[in-house]
């Protein structure tokens, strides 16, 4: 039994936040899942490495530009073939969990990040295409992607709620998700085939909260705050999911919309590089570890329902933290802005690497053509 089955016991799913070709082509992805892991995600950053920082797409790349496919028809090609192929690797875990567990996650085009309309319809499209029930489409949890969460949970897609940085980020986010899923159980729908996570970024907190604390000389609860966000949150979390109203929804087969702690690998090197595994495990709970903090947990890491512990003092952190006079809502506003315009930034590198592959090999296509037409 590895680490990862023993967090499973505890009752928190780690996935791993990785995606590429030669995962699953080599077997590898299958040798993590018979470890114990639970899932995958993906986003634009890790799509981009994966297909314009390898040649393992080349094949498939010169077959789609010999079809005459466009840069986005190539680039959806590409990615849902990855994400098909490990939904099918994770299937039996779907399966076996009574679909809790066993998803992959692709997201929206992050340019649509403050398009409610474009959101909901990239998601119904990529959801049906991908044809599998143990995919997740992720939407960010901006103002425009929240009552997009509650029209497509409303029409039963799983959805990965993405971007999270605030308690009132949140909050909506858990209330939209139980919306769609009254409107899904008021058309009749079967609300037990809904799954979804509201995902935190926890070290992208920190990153910027000890900036802030370093340029007033305070050092005291460097390396906290980020934990400390995400147990309030989890609190709030178990406050929610429960009463009267979402008995009902559980009733009639209802899932809690997990919590999913990501951005998981700590960017100060003078952290533990396991920080936030060990602090924030716990029941109903996800984590998503890159490969290296994978393999730093599994090495060194520490199993402990540590999730719940010391709400008090992180409230007390928080105050704190308000009284020197740093604003956490600004930061978390901060960071969500840049967030969204990262993923955005990479989808755009990924886009431009596509469109200059493509057309290298349209050049070499008509220069064969036109020799072999003289």
């Amino acid at each position: 039994m590895t680490k990862l089955h023993e967090l499973a016991e505890l009752g928190q799913a780690i996935w791993l936040d990785y995606i590429s070709r030669s995962l699953m082509a080599s077997g590898e992805l299958q040798e993590l899942v018979d470890q114990g892991l639970r899932g995958v995600t993906s986003n634009p950053s890790i799509f981009e490495k994966a297909i314009a920082g390898s040649a393992d797409y080349d094949e498939d790349l010169n077959r789609l530009v010999r079809d005459g496919r466009s840069v986005a028809e190539i680039y959806e090609n590409l990615a849902m073939s990855d994400i098909r192929s490990a939904a099918d690797v994770l299937r039996p875990v779907y399966e076996k969990s009574g679909g809790a567990d066993g998803y992959v996650s692709l997201e929206v085009n992050p340019a649509l990040a403050h398009d409610t309309g474009a959101t909901i319809a990239e998601a119904r499209r990529l959801f049906a295409s991908l044809e599998r029930p143990n995919v997740m489409i992720k939407v960010p949890a901006t103002p425009a992607g929240i009552p997009a969460i509650e029209t497509l949970i409303g029409e039963g897609v799983n959805i990965n709620v993405t971007l999270i940085f605030s308690l009132e980020q949140y909050e909506a986010v858990a209330t939209a998700y139980i919306a769609g899923l009254e409107k899904l159980a008021l058309a009749g729908g079967n609300v037990g085939r809904v799954a979804s996570v509201a995902s935190f970024f926890i070290s992208r907190i920190d990153t910027a909260v000890d900036k802030a604390l370093e340029e007033i000389g305070n050092t005291e609860i460097r390396g906290k705050i980020a934990i400390d966000n995400a147990k309030i949150a989890y609190r709030r979390f178990r406050e929610i999911f429960q009463g009267e109203s979402w008995e009902k929804l559980a009733a009639r087969g209802g899932r809690v919309q997990r919590p999913l702690w990501g951005s998981t690998s700590t960017k100060n090197p003078t952290y533990p590089n396991t920080l936030y595994v060990d602090s924030l495990s716990g029941p109903n709970t996800v984590t998503t570890l890159p490969p290296a903090t994978l393999d730093d947990f599994l090495d060194h890491g520490t199993v402990a329902a540590t999730v719940d512990i010391d709400v008090e003092g992180a409230r007390n952190r928080m105050a704190e933290l308000a009284e020197l006079g740093i604003d956490l809502d600004a930061i978390t506003n901060k960071v969500l802005d840049e967030g969204v315009a990262s993923f955005a930034k990479s989808f755009e590198g990924l886009i431009a690497s596509i469109t200059e592959k493509r057309s290298r090999l349209l050049e070499e296509l008509q220069g064969v053509s036109a020799s072999s037409g003289s």
